[in-house]
């Protein structure tokens, strides 16, 4: 997209001051992301200013609709308990457009929106050690505690079956009748490995949409991808301040979140580690993040709820690793990959992590018994 093109669709917002620039943001994965900078004489206004990924998001709408509850929800929560913080809590601004809309759309039919730029706080990749990890679960335990009082039937469901064990592994047993996922199965002693990890595992795929169906947990609003570089930090207190990529919330099991954060956070090597002998569950790290969350979340969590925490911590280990195998066996038609064998990569990683979390159960449930 051009220069020009760029700036006539950052001035479609409604924005105070000139357009000074508009710059690409690096690290996005699925939306294109700048940075615009307006200026008055007196001030300086920055907005981030996304194209939604219609390939990956079929009804942009539905996911402007959400964030607009959420948001309107959360703050109204913010301005009220304001003066009980120990911190300033953020979390991004729709910018409407100046046709008085959450989005624009441009002659080529983009769907483009603009958010607010949280001030003076950042990202990291991997957490820096417990106080990081204490911040984080404080994150997200508050995000959920915000929007524990909203009705998850107020939004829609733009990612159908994300974040559902059970339905990933049915795509998974439909992909290995395939042509491919057979050749690539008999030709790779370590995908013939994987194989058997998954089917020695299958049992527990479906515990927590089973307790679901038995009514023993109930749907929430969740974030879907609390991934540690989600969660900023602020620059100048070291404090958790705000929880980003705001596009995957949906109804769902807090579960997925929970265990989905701490996969993130207390792996230590990350999700591309080359060294299997460096994938590890961090239980120091996990410690930390369980007391900040339980801090924030505490009082909206069942028994039930509680009962369920050590299976979503194995389960989202699973569950990734699972999704980059059958990605494999399928031609790697979903994640991006840099190699042939890439996919299969992710999936070691992932399925180790799910073996140190299993060495690690007693250990782990004793941390979450003495948080709770």
């Amino acid at each position: 997209m051009t220069a020009r093109a760029l700036e006539a669709v950052a001035k479609r917002f409604e924005v105070a001051g000139r357009l000074v620039t508009v710059q690409p943001i690096a690290g996005g994965n699925v939306n294109d992301t700048y940075l615009a900078v307006f200026r008055t004489a007196f001030s300086e206004e920055r907005v981030v200013l996304q194209r939604i990924n219609r390939r990956v998001f079929r009804r942009p709408a539905w996911i402007m609709s959400n964030l607009r509850a959420v948001t309107d929800h959360v703050h109204r929560r913010l301005e009220r308990e304001a003066k009980g913080e120990d911190r300033v809590w953020q979390l991004p601004r729709i910018v409407r457009s100046r046709a008085g809309r959450d989005w624009h759309t441009d002659p080529s039919g983009g769907f483009w929106r603009a958010l607010t730029l949280i001030a003076s706080a950042s990202a990291h990749d991997r957490a820096t050690g417990p106080e990081h990890a204490f911040e984080a679960g404080t994150v997200l335990g508050q995000f959920h505690r915000l929007l524990s009082d909203l009705e998850p039937a107020r939004l829609r469901d733009t990612l159908p079956g994300f974040h559902v064990t059970p339905l990933y592994l049915r795509r998974y047993d439909e992909t290995l009748r395939g042509p491919q996922a057979r050749r690539r199965l008999r030709s790779s002693l370590e995908a013939a490995r994987l194989a058997r990890f998954i089917e020695e595992r299958r049992a527990f795929a479906g515990a927590l949409e089973e307790a679901r169906a038995r009514g023993e947990l109930r749907l929430r609003l969740i974030h879907g991808d609390p991934k540690v570089n989600n969660i900023l930090l602020d620059e100048l207190t070291g404090k958790g301040t705000c929880i980003v990529d705001l596009d995957t919330v949906k109804p769902g099991l807090i579960h997925y979140d929970f265990g989905d954060a701490l996969r993130s956070i207390a792996n230590p090597a990350g999700e591309e580690e080359l060294d299997l002998g460096k994938v590890f569950f961090d239980t120091g790290l996990c410690e930390a993040f369980v007391r900040g969350y339980l801090s924030r979340a505490r009082a909206f969590l069942t028994a039930a709820d509680r009962t369920h925490l050590f299976g979503a911590i194995r389960l989202i280990a699973f569950e990734l690793g699972l999704r980059f195998f059958q990605d494999h066996l399928a031609g790697d038609r979903y994640f991006k990959v840099s190699h042939d064998g890439h996919n299969l990569h992710r999936a070691r990683v992932q399925f180790r992590l799910c073996e140190s979390i299993e060495v690690r159960e007693p250990e782990i449930r004793r941390i979450l018994e003495a948080a709770g």
